[in-house]
């Protein structure tokens, strides 16, 4: 018995998948699969669906690259719908936006995308850290957070106390704060990735401090 044979397909041979971020919890996308679909899930370990508009098997990422490494497939209770956790390699929405659910229609929009524009800090910075991790896994020619990889821990925190020399500069002249916080936090976040360190661990020391 093969783990496909647990689905409860529908009358049209296909189930809904939710695709969800393994890391950070945002949910991506949401989409249908066939028997053939979740079976070449489950065997190369890359999201594969099935296209109802193109009536053809369609793997996530094919074309844009923007392809999604499936580490956990879970079934619900009634075994007719499916849960993808993922790791995903760029944005899941084909409007480059990274989740499908940009959007919202109610409620304050806390931890989520508030607007097509402005992602929530916490999201963004889980997003940021998610693609930072991506290329340390990578390696990938011509990218600068490779090259920080690259030229080691020492150099990556002089780049740190560089650039939090340019906040303080920044909040002085009140020129580019925000801008030179953006920097700052994106190289603090290659050196938690440097030094294997996740951000649920420093949240656990603020949740320690400050409750």
């Amino acid at each position: 018995m093969s783990a496909a044979d647990k689905v409860n397909f529908d009358e049209n041979g296909l189930v809904p998948v939710v695709m969800q971020d393994a890391k950070t919890g945002d949910l991506l996308t949401l989409a249908y699969a066939n028997r053939e679909a979740v079976e070449r899930t489950l065997s190369t370990g890359e999201a594969h669906f099935y296209s109802r508009s193109r009536q053809e098997l369609w793997h996530k990422g094919a074309t844009s690259g923007n392809t999604q490494k499936v580490v956990e497939v879970r079934v619900d209770c009634d075994g007719d719908a499916l849960l993808y956790r993922v790791d995903p390699d760029g944005p899941a929405c084909h409007t480059g936006e990274w989740t499908c659910f940009h959007k919202t229609l109610a409620g304050d929009g806390v931890g989520v995308a508030k607007s097509d524009s402005e992602p929530a800090f916490g999201t963004m910075v889980e997003r940021l850290a998610g693609v930072i991790a991506a290329r340390h896994r990578e390696m990938p020619e011509g990218s600068y957070t490779a090259s920080l990889f690259d030229r080691g821990t020492e150099r990556i925190a002089q780049k740190v106390g560089e650039e939090g020399v340019e906040v303080v500069i920044a909040a002085l002249t009140d020129d580019k704060l925000a801008e030179e916080t953006a920097d700052l936090v994106y190289h603090l976040l290659v050196l938690l990735e440097d030094r294997g360190l996740g951000l649920d661990e420093v949240a656990k020391v603020l949740q320690d401090r400050h409750g």
